[in-house]
C-alpha cells in the first residue's frame, strides 16, 4: 500500500516537473514568436507560480518569470480581448507627476488633464478607442473598479510583476487581460514606452 502510494508520488512528481519546465521554456520562447497551447501552458504556469517562483528566487530573477508569463498570457489572451467591448485601461499611479495635482478616491486618481506628465495623452487616448481610464495606487483599486462598471476588456499598464499579480487577480472574473510592461520598476517617476500603448490600442480598434 505504502509502495504503491510512493510510486504515485513520484509519478505524479515527475509529470509535475516536466510540465512546468514545458510551459517554462514555452513562456520564454513566447518573448520572440507565438506559441502553440499559450493558453494551456498559462494554465501550468499559474498552478506552478509560486514553487517557481522560489525557485527563480534562489537561483535567478523573479522578475524574468513574470515577463515571460505575461507574454505568454498576451499570446494566450489576445484573440479574447479582440472580441470584447467594454474596455478599461488601468495604469499605476507612479508614472504620473511627482506633485501631480490630482485628486484621489477608491476608484483611484483622478486626472484633471495638466498636462506634467503622460496620463494627459492617455487619458486623451483611452476616450478615442473607446476605453475608460483608470489611475490606480495598488492593486486592492482593482476590486472597486470592477463594481463601477460592466467590462469586459481590461488594458493593463504596469510593472511586470505587478501585471502578472492583476492578470491571475483578474482570472475567473469574465474580463478579458491584456498587459503593456513599464520600461522601468518603483515607486515613482516610472515610464511605459507610449509608441507601445498607440501601438496596442490600434490593433485591437478595429475590432
Amino acid at each position: 500500500m505504502y509502495r504503491l502510494l510512493g510510486e504515485i508520488i513520484l509519478i505524479l512528481s515527475v509529470v509535475s516537473v516536466m510540465l512546468a519546465s514545458v510551459a517554462l521554456a514555452a513562456s520564454r520562447i513566447s518573448l520572440n514568436r507565438n506559441v502553440w497551447l499559450a493558453g494551456f501552458f498559462v494554465e501550468v504556469l499559474d498552478f506552478f507560480y509560486f514553487p517557481l517562483k522560489f525557485f527563480f528566487f534562489k537561483l535567478s530573477d523573479t522578475r524574468k518569470l513574470d515577463k515571460w508569463m505575461v507574454s505568454l498570457k498576451n499570446i494566450a489572451h489576445r484573440n479574447k480581448f479582440a472580441n470584447t467591448r467594454a474596455r478599461m485601461i488601468i495604469a499605476p499611479h507612479c508614472m504620473r507627476f511627482i506633485e501631480c495635482p490630482a485628486s484621489s478616491t477608491k476608484a483611484g486618481i483622478q486626472c484633471i488633464s495638466c498636462g506634467k506628465c503622460v496620463f494627459t495623452r492617455l487619458k486623451e487616448d483611452a476616450v478615442r478607442f473607446g476605453y475608460k481610464l483608470y489611475i490606480v495606487t495598488g492593486s486592492s483599486f482593482v476590486k472597486h473598479i470592477i463594481k463601477e462598471g460592466k467590462y469586459d476588456g481590461a488594458l493593463l499598464i504596469a510593472c511586470d510583476y505587478e501585471l502578472n499579480k492583476v492578470m491571475m487577480g483578474l482570472k475567473g472574473k469574465d474580463i478579458v487581460t491584456y498587459g503593456i510592461p513599464m520600461l522601468n520598476d518603483g515607486c515613482f517617476n516610472t515610464k511605459v514606452e507610449y509608441s507601445k500603448v498607440i501601438e496596442t490600442l490600434e490593433m485591437f480598434a478595429d475590432n
